[in-house]
């Protein structure tokens, strides 16, 4: 089912206690007390907690990781990912909606707009998940796009290590464009970017910023 990004479908009311882990990098665990979802477990710890859902954004080895989709996965996982590749059960393609096991699922699309790296056309995406009434926004690598605007979401997860997303300037610059309770900014640490770039952004972003330690939490009652 194809949907249009509009603020009235993404923002709704947290009604259970929602937990936000960041793994570092690109890499984040959302739980609740009945499901485990992770978006591009990378290098996640032999001891996680199993899941329920993995959602990846694109094939990039720092996102798509065998290695630890195997780790983390049972029998009754569901890998969702926008690209073909060989542990994905559930496509998924920009503007798409999924219901898995109770969970609303939206795809919306992760491009740059001056950098070569993650092109429109290969149709990767970030994801905007709704659980126990929390909507959550993990972008994906992408820079500030018009498919943002008019959204609104209890937690935004946004890139600020610049090279290959948007920078921590840049990244506050999309505050103007769509509605958050809460940022945890993510995409830096490893690869590409510091804790400054997460302090800058920090100090320019308009709204409630939590920056986390790597296996650091954030939750929402």
């Amino acid at each position: 089912m194809m949907l249009s990004y509009s603020a009235a479908f993404f923002h709704g009311r947290c009604t259970m206690s929602v937990r936000i882990t960041w793994l570092g990098h690109a890499s984040v665990l959302i739980s609740s007390q009945e499901k485990s979802i992770y978006i591009d477990p990378w290098k996640v710890e032999p001891t996680s907690p199993k899941a329920d859902i993995i959602l990846v954004t694109h094939d990039h080895f720092d996102h798509y990781s065998e290695e630890d989709i195997r780790l983390l996965s049972t029998d009754a996982t569901r890998v969702v990912c926008p690209v073909e590749v060989t542990l994905a059960t559930d496509r998924i393609a920009p503007g798409m909606t999924r219901s898995i096991t109770g969970v609303s699922i939206q795809a919306i699309p992760a491009y740059n707009l001056d950098k070569e790296f993650h092109p429109r056309e290969n149709n990767w995406v970030g994801y905007v998940v709704e659980i126990s009434g929390t909507t959550i926004y993990h972008t994906g690598d992408t820079d500030r796009i018009p498919e943002m605007k008019g959204m609104e979401v209890d937690v935004l997860l946004l890139p600020v290590g610049g090279t290959y997303t948007m920078d921590a300037r840049q990244a506050s610059e999309v505050l103007q464009d769509l509605k958050a309770s809460h940022v945890i900014p993510i995409h830096f640490g490893d690869i590409v970017g510091s804790i400054e770039d997460a302090q800058a952004f920090s100090a320019q972003c308009p709204v409630a910023v939590h920056i986390l330690n790597e296996g650091g939490s954030f939750s929402l009652d």
